[in-house]
């Protein structure tokens, strides 16, 4: 199965479909929910060294992507990937967040597993899929 096709790829891409002009604001909504949990799981140091290797992965594409500070704050954390995404067109923002939700997915997944991956995204991001806990994510 191609990369693009795993089923939390395409949830990816469908939390991603929004408005144009709420390009930005979507990315740092989605990012946002998604924060909290991986936090309180793997800390807030590992939450940051995980973005910032997303970050700097998702840069050999969109160079744009700005890596210079990451601020530990959580009210600020995505202050910067906000900045570069809406000096975007909105098509290009969307598919730069998406890409960078992926790599840091995926690296998440390498650390703690898929199957816990899955859980934590399936609460944070508000997706039922009945009695299967992963079956929406399952490669």
């Amino acid at each position: 199965m191609a990369t693009s096709d795993l089923p939390r790829h395409q949830i990816i891409k469908i939390l991603m479909a929004q408005p144009p002009e709420k390009a930005a604001d979507a990315a740092i909504h989605v990012w946002e929910q998604m924060a909290s949990p991986i936090v309180t799981i793997v800390g807030e140091e590992v939450f940051n060294s995980l973005y910032a290797r997303s970050l700097f992965l998702s840069q050999a594409k969109f160079p744009w992507l700005s890596t210079s500070s990451l601020t530990p704050n959580a009210v600020h954390r995505f202050a910067e990937l906000k900045t570069s995404l809406e000096a975007q067109a909105p098509a290009q923002a969307s598919e730069a967040n998406s890409l960078l939700l992926i790599t840091f997915i995926e690296i998440l997944a390498s650390l703690i597993g898929t199957q816990l991956t899955s859980h934590i995204l399936q609460l944070a991001w508000g997706i039922n899929t009945g009695n299967s806990p992963d079956k929406e994510f399952q490669e």
